[in-house]
């Protein structure tokens, strides 16, 4: 199996590695001091999403950032289950062997719903909560474009073979179009038949009904989100993401109507490469108004 290579453009980190319990690494970055910072990427970016964010934060904070087995520079396990509940596992055995017990969480995509899995679990550690394009409770809204490729043997073919759902990424999940080397930056751990496996598990594990496997644990998640009602939370929403659209920034605006919200109506999922230099300042004097006295 193939591997990234670094240094990637744009992406100035010499990354760590945790074994977990059955063997596989994930790659993950452990930079900065202070107050314990950990950003969830999704599907099928990976920690170079949150490149800029990292550099910027680690100046008063301490930022971890997990690949996802089968994502980024982790491990690629040919017959591994990638399911919600696996993920979340993997961030609890990571932070567990990091010994950190308090923690602000930053999501996105599938982020959500793998951070919320955690944060649900140990309520305690979450001293804030930043939401990006993502959702951590049940829906069956899916994109045509998404639903396709849950079909057997062809979203093997369009994932894995033809590399279309990273591929379409750098340019549907942007609104301005995203410079070659960053767009060839977030390609880069997708780069074979083997190295695409979890960006169609993904896909596949997205829990649309109860008869979906993940679907029991997103909705433990779900009918936990009240545990942080009174938790700081900063919504800032890209207001042309095609899936994660505003339905689902209503809904968490409903659930949390004490969060700080912020929408970029020119930002697209990818809303960190859209409106960075707004983002990242909101975020830094977010962070540093909630920090830990």
């Amino acid at each position: 199996m193939s591997e990234p290579r670094l240094p990637v453009h744009g992406y100035p980190f010499s990354p760590c590695s945790h074994q977990l319990p059955d063997g596989n690494t994930l790659s993950y970055l452990d930079v900065g001091q202070g107050p314990a910072v950990v950003m969830l990427h999704g599907n099928p970016s990976w920690s170079f999403f949150y490149r800029n964010l990292a550099a910027l934060l680690k100046e008063r904070c301490r930022v971890i950032v997990p690949d996802h087995l089968g994502c980024g520079l982790s491990d690629k396990p040919q017959d591994y289950p990638y399911r919600l509940a696996s993920h979340i596992a993997n961030l609890e055995h990571l932070l567990g062997a990091l010994q950190i017990d308090k923690l602000s969480l930053v999501v996105h995509d599938w982020g959500g719903a793998i951070g919320m899995g955690y944060a649900v679990r140990h309520h305690e550690q979450i001293n804030s909560l930043v939401i990006f394009n993502t959702a951590a409770f049940r829906s069956e809204r899916i994109p045509w474009r998404i639903r396709i490729c849950r079909t057997p043997l062809l979203g093997a073919l369009l994932i894995r073979g033809f590399n279309a759902f990273a591929g379409a990424a750098i340019h549907m999940a942007v609104a301005k179009r995203l410079p070659p080397a960053i767009a060839r930056g977030y390609l880069l751990p997708y780069d074979s038949w083997q190295n695409r496996i979890a960006t169609l598990r993904f896909v596949q594990d997205i829990p649309l009904s109860a008869s979906d496997p993940s679907w029991p644990v997103l909705t433990e998640i779900e009918q936990g989100l009240g545990l942080f009602a009174e938790t700081p939370m900063l919504i800032c929403w890209g207001g042309r993401d095609f899936c994660f659209n505003d339905h689902f920034y209503n809904e968490w605006r409903a659930r949390f109507p004490r969060a700080q919200c912020h929408y970029f109506a020119d930002a697209g999922h990818y809303l960190l490469e859209d409106a960075f230099d707004r983002i990242g300042p909101l975020v830094d004097r977010f962070l540093a108004e909630q920090a830990p006295r």
